[in-house]
């Protein structure tokens, strides 16, 4: 018996349509996750203000939640030991602060030398001129002199008319306006940056409290919430401990070994390095860079300026490929393709700061997501 041609072809109609509908289902379905993304895009740019001194509060507490935890093994209160210990912190910052500004103001005044040899070196022509040239050169003046012959034999049909610029004055009133709000913007962040890392470390446990409360009446349930918010902050603690210790550990090596070498303002190249050392991959290569040219101004050596940047790069290496990774054999570690989209989107939103709050960032999602049943396909692909 034949099949029937118009049945084949009913069929195969039939497929096809079942085939675009699925495709159609399948855009409708993934089109309010994209707009859900975009919309949570918008709303982090949008409250920038209050999400970074947040996320870096929390950032920081995290960091300082050790030593407060030394204080409560003699039975300190809580609110005391966040007190000492935030207020230790802040007098630390203060007194570095004093030769950091010195520092810094001495390679700020330097630039503008910097800058004009540059351009003294650059504008130098060669002595030796080519052929083309010098031909080049010969046919430009002889098409001004054609140029200025022809101007010369034409009759000036229109008067020039002097025209008088004159420069606004100068307005010491709205250069100290406009300084003045963005100071008090910046601290007004710094304090509640302070503020939220002070009761974030007196409450302590609170919060982990009333989550395991808020997961169900069931024991099963609650001790499910309690052992997952334990791994959690175990595993964070960890995270924020070993970019501490390598951003300690590249600043005080830079530090000593720009000493040596005799490297002006090595302690502001030492927290320079520590800083960008949470960065990674941008950080070290900022620093290899800078480092070799301010070198080079200094000594006016390009070997100098290699033997700089080279100590430097051994520093950052040692960090990232050995330190690093012996002290993160516990931690959960993350794919570099994800750190490095990671870097370029928070350091698109929201700037300098968004680029050393990348990787605790990404970090705590991917050990939230770990540790959420629903969410560990996104934890595994945020892996390695």
């Amino acid at each position: 018996m034949e099949p029937d041609p118009d049945n084949n072809s009913s069929f195969g109609t039939e497929q096809k349509g079942r085939s675009v509908a699925a495709h159609a289902i399948n855009f409708r379905s993934i089109a309010p996750i994209v707009i859900a993304c975009l919309g949570f895009i918008v709303f982090l740019d949008w409250a920038q203000a209050v999400l970074l001194p947040l996320v870096a509060g929390i950032m920081i507490s995290y960091a300082l939640d050790p030593l407060v935890s030394l204080f409560d093994r003699i039975s300190m209160p809580r609110p005391i030991s966040a007190a000492i210990v935030l207020s230790g912190l802040v007098a630390v910052l203060v007194l570095a602060a004093i030769p950091l500004q010195t520092q810094t103001m001495k390679m700020v005044e330097r630039i503008p030398d910097a800058v004009r040899q540059f351009e003294r070196e650059s504008a130098a022509k060669p002595q030796s001129e080519g052929m083309m040239e010098k031909a080049q050169e010969a046919a430009k003046e002889i098409e001004e002199s054609a140029s200025k012959s022809e101007e010369k034999s034409q009759p000036s049909r229109v008067q020039a008319t002097a025209v008088r610029v004159v420069d606004e004055p100068f307005s010491i009133r709205e250069y100290l306006l406009d300084r003045a709000s963005g100071a008090i913007i910046m601290v007004a962040q710094l304090f509640s940056v302070l503020f939220l890392v002070y009761f974030v470390l007196a409450t302590g446990k609170l919060y982990k409290r009333k989550v395991v409360r808020l997961s169900g009446p069931g024991f099963h349930g609650m001790r499910r919430a309690a052992r997952m918010l334990n791994e959690f902050h175990a595993q964070m603690r960890r995270f924020i401990f070993v970019m501490l210790l390598g951003a300690v550990f590249v600043g005080v090596v830079t530090w000593l070994s720009f000493i040596a070498m005799g490297v002006e303002q090595s302690l502001l190249w030492g927290v320079i390095a520590g800083v960008a050392s949470a960065i990674p991959y941008l950080g070290p290569l900022l620093v290899f860079l800078g480092a070799g040219a301010a070198a080079f101004i200094q000594f006016g050596s390009l070997d100098m300026a290699i033997l700089v940047s080279g100590v430097s790069l051994v520093i950052t290496s040692i960090q990232g490929n050995l330190l690093t990774p012996w002290l993160t054999s516990r931690v959960s570690s993350l794919n570099p393709v994800v750190i490095f989209i990671g870097l370029l989107f928070w350091g698109w939103l929201w700037g300098p700061v968004g680029l050393i709050l990348a990787t605790p960032i990404l970090m705590m999602t991917k050990t939230l997501c770990d540790h959420v049943k629903n969410l560990q396909g996104l934890g595994e692909l945020l892996g390695k």
